[in-house]
């Protein structure tokens, strides 16, 4: 700050001006792919494979929508979708936040070794426990369900837990140690202190998650063979084996519908995502 004081009005300006053009080339870098999405989704496959590309259709080819509808059906991949996004984020926000509670508002022998054991599994990359966990899941009966894609969630997820610890650790210990004294249960201190003060750390647990699950391809694939059971990003496979599987704009249109619910969960809860991810980082 001291040193930007110092600097002429004019160099300073410069430096600002710079600092904006890198910000929007890195912003371009992610809005143009979303951008092209857009542009294949509405034109007609000539314009499609047209050399130079074109980038800007020349009147929209609407069709392209309807032709998607058409080849798959969309409204049920949506709602299997919506059905196993919504439960997995009560899942995990629920379940990590009761363990995030547990590792730093209760004292007990063993707690740091065993928060260092789950923050651990996170290096654990999903292949290695793929395979062991079908088995498990098929022995209980459980393929072919939506049971695979929502039970884990009630059981924690080693990041969330680690965010919310660490959200948990800047409440003041004399809160809850002032309700214990007043004869408060845990499970009261937890739903009536911590709770309302964690809403900014949850609503970034619930989007980030809302985002994993909607987004979630190798899951569904493993367990789902229905295809009235099918998720929306699951569904893609349809096109492969479909009139449309050369056709770059109904793909297109899809693919731009699958992404715009997470788009438009994002920019609601834009303000309340950023608060939170600042206030989580906070405090190490």
């Amino acid at each position: 700050m001291a040193r930007s004081a110092n600097l002429p009005a004019g160099v300073a300006a410069l430096g600002r001006a710079g600092r904006h053009a890198v910000l929007a080339l890195v912003g371009l870098a992610f809005v143009v792919p979303v951008l092209a999405l857009v542009s294949t989704s509405l034109k007609t496959q000539e314009q499609n494979l047209r050399v130079p590309p074109m980038w800007i259709p020349v009147s929209p080819h609407i069709a392209n929508y309807a032709a998607a509808f058409q080849t798959v059906p969309v409204w049920t991949f949506f709602r299997n979708s919506l059905f196993v996004a919504a439960v997995s984020v009560v899942g995990v926000a629920v379940s990590s936040a009761l363990v995030a509670y547990g590792f730093s508002h209760i004292r007990w022998r063993g707690r740091n070794v065993v928060f260092v054991l789950v923050i651990s599994t996170m290096l654990l990359p999903y292949e290695v426990t793929m395979i062991s966990q079908y088995i498990m899941f098929a022995n209980l009966g459980w393929v072919n369900t939506f049971l695979p894609l929502t039970v884990p969630s009630f059981f924690g997820v080693p990041f969330y837990i680690f965010m919310l610890r660490q959200f948990f650790l800047r409440i003041p210990v004399e809160m809850t140690e002032a309700a214990r004294i007043d004869g408060a249960s845990e499970l009261r201190i937890f739903a009536s202190i911590v709770l309302p003060l964690a809403v900014p750390a949850l609503s970034v647990v619930g989007l980030l998650q809302f985002v994993a699950s909607w987004n979630d391809f190798l899951g569904p694939l493993i367990y789902l063979n229905d295809p009235n059971l099918y998720t929306l990003s699951l569904g893609m496979h349809y096109f492969r084996t479909s009139l449309y599987q050369t056709e770059l704009g109904p793909q297109a249109a899809y693919a731009f519908m699958i992404a715009l619910p997470v788009i438009v969960v994002f920019f609601l809860a834009q303000r309340r995502f950023i608060q939170g991810i600042a206030l989580t980082g906070l405090k190490g």
